[in-house]
Formats: structure tokens, sequence, C-alpha cells
């Protein structure tokens, strides 16, 4: 049975789902920071997943990424596994501007979370429902 990693129930808040991931959004307003966590069980590397599952996570990946790039007006977007910290396999999907407090340098621990507010969530699930509506589940929803 699939359970998700305590650290990032901890640090992140559920978004939704697609088809095989779970989508969250790590708890800093400094990032929009997205993660993506395969619906699979004790699984920490890509190639774990079955052949179906990798084509379906590059697909929600590439698209959740395309999207932000568009909705948060990107300069650039970073998308990563590492599992250093965290070994169930999840997808970091990070929106990066010039004029973030991070630039150019990775976004791990530059700087102090800085949790969102409210409203600043609602305003961030109010874009995304204008454009992921393919296959998307928001959380709270029934299907």
């Amino acid at each position: 049975m699939f359970t998700l990693d305590t650290r990032l129930q901890q640090d992140c808040l559920l978004v939704g789902d697609f088809p095989l991931c779970h989508l969250l959004l790590m708890n800093d307003c400094n990032y929009p920071w997205f993660i993506l966590v395969p619906r699979r069980e004790e699984v920490s590397e890509l190639f774990q997943l079955d052949a179906a599952d990798q084509r379906q996570l590059w697909h929600e990946t590439t698209l959740l990424a395309e999207v932000l790039k568009d909705t948060f007006a990107a300069d650039k977007m970073n998308v990563a596994t590492l599992g250093n910290v965290v070994s169930q396999l999840h997808m970091h999907v990070i929106v990066r501007r010039r004029d973030d407090v991070a630039w150019p340098a990775p976004v791990w621990g530059r700087h102090p979370a800085q949790p969102y507010s409210g409203q600043q969530v609602a305003r961030i699930v109010d874009k995304l429902r204008l454009v992921l509506t393919e296959d998307f589940q928001f959380a709270g929803e029934s299907a």
C-alpha cells in the first residue's frame, strides 16, 4: 500500500493527483516549487518503475513543467530527482526566475523556507485550475 513519506507530508501541501502521481507544492513561497510523487510503494529509483509508469511519469513531469513555465513566467525550469534526504521516488519541478532569492544557485538549503499563506495557496490553485484539465483531480474534489 502506498504511503507518502513523512518528510514530504511535513514540507508540502497536496494540490491533487495526476493518474500516476500526487502533485505537491513545497511550502516555501520563495519559489513555485512542485513535487510529483508516483503512487507506487517501495520505489526509490526511476528504473524501478515499470516501462508504462516511466512513460507516465515523464508525461506528467513534462506537462507540469510546460504549464508552470507559462503560468509563472519562468526563466528556467529545474527538473530533478535526487532522493538523498527522502528516498521515496519524487520529481522536483521548480520554477526559477532571475529575480528569485537563490538565482542562479540551486534552491536547496539556500534560504529558510517561507510558508505560504492560505490566500497565496488559493491563488496558485486557481491559476492551475485554468490550465490543468487533462486527467487531473484537485485535492478535496470528488471525481
